[in-house]
C-alpha cells in the first residue's frame, strides 16, 4: 500500500455458492484509491459493482484477496470491531435515502454520532446543523423527511455521511431515485465536496453520463477491472461525453 493510498484492493474475489450454482461476482479486482480522489465505478448490470461496494463498505467479506482501508488490513478486524471501524472511516450515501421518518432532519444527521458515542446531544446537533448549513439545507433542519423533496432528502443523506468526518464517502447510485434536476444538484454537491473540501469519494453508478462527472472512471465487466483512467481519457476512448457507452460483455 502506497503512502497516499486510502483504499488498496489486491486480487479481490467474491464467489456466491448455492447447491447447484457458483457465481463469480468479483474475479480478481485490483484497485487503489488515493486520498482526495473522486472515483466512479461503472459497468453493465451484473458486472460486480454492488459486490465491490459491499466489501469496500465492510458490509460483506471477500472470498479471497486483500483489502486495506486507511492502513488497516480489514481481514484482521474482529466482527465486533467492524461496525466501529466502519463508523469511523466510511460515510455511506445510498440510492434509497434511508432516513428515519419520525426523526427531524438534524436528528437523522446526528445519528452516526450517537452510535459513535462521546459527544453530548447539544454537541451532536451543533455539528449536524453546521454540516447541513454548509451544504445549503440548514433551513430544513427541524423538518421531517416527508416534508422534503427527493433531492433535499439525498442532501440530508450526504450530510449524515459527512457528519463523522469519514476518510471516504461511498455513494451507491446516489441519483437513482431522483429526477434529472435533483440528480444534477446532488452530483454538483459531490463535485464541490471533492474540489473544495478535499473529500475522497467513490461512487458506483450504472450510468456513464454520471460516471463522467468524476475525475477518474473504473470500468468493471464480468467481475474484473477492464479500464481505469481519467474522465478525459475515457471520452477519448469511448466517445464524446454526450454519447452512449456500449459496454463489452466479456472481460
Amino acid at each position: 500500500m502506497t503512502e497516499s493510498s486510502l483504499i488498496e484492493v489486491v486480487d479481490l474475489k467474491k464467489i456466491y455458492r448455492t447447491d447447484q450454482v457458483e457465481t463469480h461476482a468479483l474475479a480478481g479486482v485490483d484497485l487503489s484509491v488515493a486520498r482526495g480522489e473522486y472515483v466512479a465505478v461503472t459497468g453493465p448490470s451484473g458486472c460486480g459493482k454492488s459486490s465491490l461496494m459491499a466489501i469496500l463498505g465492510l458490509l460483506d467479506n471477500p472470498s479471497s484477496g486483500a483489502y486495506r482501508l486507511a492502513g488497516q488490513d480489514t481481514a484482521t478486524l474482529r466482527e465486533s470491531d467492524r461496525a466501529a471501524f466502519r463508523n469511523r472511516h466510511i460515510g455511506f450515501v445510498f440510492q434509497s435515502f434511508n432516513l428515519i421518518g419520525d426523526l427531524t432532519v438534524a436528528e437523522n444527521v446526528e445519528l452516526p454520532l450517537v452510535y459513535r458515542g462521546g459527544l453530548s446531544k447539544v454537541d451532536r446537533l451543533r455539528r449536524a446543523n453546521t454540516i447541513l448549513s454548509e451544504i445549503g439545507i440548514g433551513h430544513r433542519a427541524n423538518h421531517f423527511p416527508s416534508q422534503l423533496s427527493g433531492g433535499q432528502q439525498q442532501r440530508v443523506a450526504i450530510a449524515r455521511a459527512l457528519v463523522t468526518e469519514p476518510d471516504i464517502i461511498l455513494a451507491d447510485e446516489p441519483t437513482g431515485n431522483l429526477d434529472t434536476r435533483a440528480g444534477e444538484s446532488v452530483l454538483q454537491l459531490l463535485e464541490e465536496l471533492n474540489t473544495q473540501k478535499g473529500a475522497t469519494i467513490l461512487m458506483v453508478t450504472h450510468d456513464m453520463q454520471y460516471a463522467r462527472r468524476a475525475r477518474r472512471i473504473v470500468l468493471l465487466s464480468d467481475g474484473q477491472v477492464v479500464d481505469d483512467g481519467s474522465d478525459k481519457r475515457m471520452v477519448t476512448l469511448h466517445g464524446e461525453s454526450n454519447a452512449p457507452i456500449h459496454f463489452s460483455t466479456g472481460s
